[in-house]
């Protein structure tokens, strides 16, 4: 027997909402599976167990708040349990256990692993903001995607409530021609986010002693580079400066593995992975940065799309619970347009973060002329219990040289 607890999705979470079962007791999990949807400060989290085995009985009640650690549910099997050292989580209590092996999210739509789920138990079926009919938070994403108005839904579920099949026979049925506009994630509260945040840089200034380094890099061989390869793409397949930014970063994190881990109490525990979070700015407001599992292992396409995937679930509630505690170093970005200088506070237990300014147009010395040239300044916020500014100064170095070389990344 092992218990199945309620896991850490980050350092600014002490506890979550269960909002619906996945799973029955009965049923047979596998690694990877998602087992339950938790509500954050962030908005819905699906939950993904990693043992095998049957579950013998579900140990918390749907709508409880429950705190980091607190027991979900009882897996009778053959998983131990036990976490690899290199994907340890927050160092805050017990956790449910991380995989190293998850499958890419980009490669399952969002239709494929609602289809794939266990019949679903809703949960604090009240009506949710807006207006919305009753409906579980599958349904309600489901609906958004497919242009279902679930106030025309009759639902299957207690006192009416519309449950995921609703909405898939519905579609089956009559699709509409045009969506309704998505509603708004029960669960996500933008002042509340503010409040976690703030809480997690606390804690992160408080407690890590952070070494900050800044250097501006030319990047118009970056920037032509990537106006050649986005020549005669279509515009869904061309790729973005913050494409080549995250692979910059994952291999400057293979040259210098000191910035790539996680620091709990039991110190530091370097990845053998490099799992690149990217800041998501949320259009509610707020911050969240899932991680890219093995992003030094993709090319520039493959990181383009991974990107794509991770901003556009991350804005829908469609997050799983690997993708928020598996980081292993950050990347934050400005975008085309905003401040020239980023520098940012690292996102705990993770011992580092990059920053990059909005890239501008400044006078730049090339082989001893002044040019016009499109440069853009890297700050890179460390952890000095485990580098130091020697460290740092190489692993700017190796991101100055991969975005010289674009077409290697």
């Amino acid at each position: 027997m092992s218990v199945f607890s309620m896991p850490s999705l980050g350092a600014d979470m002490e506890a979550g909402k269960l909002v619906e079962w996945l799973v029955a007791p009965g049923d047979r999990v596998s690694r990877g599976d998602v087992v339950a949807v938790v509500e954050t400060q962030k908005g819905a989290i699906e939950i993904e167990i990693f043992e095998e085995g049957i579950v013998e009985r579900l140990e918390a009640d749907l709508g409880e708040t429950l705190p980091v650690g607190a027991p979900l549910a009882t897996i009778k099997g053959q998983g131990s349990g036990a976490v690899p050292p290199e994907e340890k989580a927050q160092p805050e209590g017990p956790k449910a256990v991380t995989a190293p092996d998850v499958p890419e999210p980009a490669e399952t739509p969002v239709q494929e692993v609602a289809k794939s789920r266990a019949p679903e138990t809703p949960a604090d079926f009240g009506t949710a903001r807006g207006g919305v009919p009753a409906s579980s938070p599958a349904a309600r994403v489901l609906a958004a995607e497919r242009g279902v108005d679930l106030a025309g839904l009759s639902g299957s579920g207690p006192m009416g409530a519309i449950l995921l099949r609703d909405v898939e026979d519905q579609t089956a049925v009559a699709p509409r021609a045009v969506p309704s506009p998505p509603a708004q994630k029960r669960g996500f509260d933008a002042q509340a986010m503010r409040v976690a945040i703030a809480a997690a840089m606390s804690r992160s200034k408080k407690e890590i002693p952070h070494y900050y380094l800044s250097q501006t890099f030319d990047l118009q061989t970056a920037v032509d580079w990537l106006a050649r390869t986005n020549a005669g793409r279509a515009p869904d397949a061309r790729l973005l400066m913050g494409a080549l930014f995250v692979k910059a970063c994952s291999t400057a994190a293979v040259a210098v593995p000191e910035l790539n881990g996680q620091y709990d109490g039991s110190g530091y525990h370097r990845s053998e992975s490099v799992n690149t979070g990217v800041a998501v700015a949320l259009r509610g407001g707020g911050l969240i940065a899932p991680a890219i599992r093995r992003a030094d292992e993709l090319n520039l396409d493959e990181t383009m799309a991974a990107m794509r995937d991770l901003v556009a679930r991350a804005r829908s509630g469609r997050l799983r619970s690997s993708e928020m505690t598996d980081g292993t170093i950050t990347v934050s970005a400005m975008g085309e347009t905003g401040a020239d200088q980023l520098t940012a506070v690292i996102y705990p237990p993770q011992v580092a973060i990059v920053g990059f300014g909005a890239p501008v147009l400044r006078p730049w010395i090339v082989d001893g002329e002044f040019a016009a040239r499109t440069v853009v300044t890297v700050t890179l916020s460390a952890d000095h219990r485990v580098s130091d500014g020697r460290r740092g100064a190489r692993f700017l170095a190796a991101i100055e040289r991969a975005l010289q070389n674009p077409e290697e990344l």
